[in-house]
């Protein structure tokens, strides 16, 4: 029997606040040239009080690259356009001005899975912090949402900081 191929044309990667997204977007962009696909970064803003908390990096690690005040993130829009210019970011270090980016508001995993399906992504990129990584998908997360709700292959970069 002879094994049909499966072409890998759109690449989404999820990228949320945290310091290791950089990790997930390198890791599933080398993928996608490998494949010559389509590459989307998505954020979504799942709870804006997180952004808006003091002491708190508000755009995934990215707080060197960007100017982001207070004041900007109280507001929807300002906080939209923190993230679009994040991603923006993200797609200048990965150097390829191709890559779509979207920012959506919601729960993460199911707006993950909803645009997922809306732009008919052929797999799914996401990071995975545990330190406890398989504990945590037995256990309920993000991931493991995706993961059950999916039928588009899911690529989990561990992001963990080596011991």
């Amino acid at each position: 029997m002879k094994m049909k191929t499966i072409k890998m044309k759109k690449i989404l990667i999820a990228l949320d606040y945290n310091p290791t997204a950089q990790k997930v977007a390198e890791v599933g962009f080398s993928m996608a040239k490998s494949m010559n696909a389509e590459v989307i970064l998505l954020h979504v803003i799942t709870d804006p009080v997180l952004y808006a908390s003091a002491g708190y990096s508000p755009i995934m690690g990215f707080s060197g690259y960007i100017d982001v005040g207070p004041l900007q993130l109280d507001s929807a829009d300002g906080l939209k356009n923190a993230s679009l210019q994040y991603l923006d970011k993200s797609r200048q270090h990965l150097g390829d001005k191709s890559i779509q980016t979207i920012v959506k508001e919601g729960d993460f995993a199911d707006t993950i899975l909803e645009t997922a399906k809306e732009l008919h992504a052929d797999i799914i990129v996401v990071g995975s912090h545990s330190r406890k990584w398989l504990e945590n998908i037995v256990m309920g997360s993000v991931t493991e949402k995706v993961l059950h709700h999916t039928s588009i292959p899911l690529f989990i970069v561990p992001t963990k900081k080596q011991d």
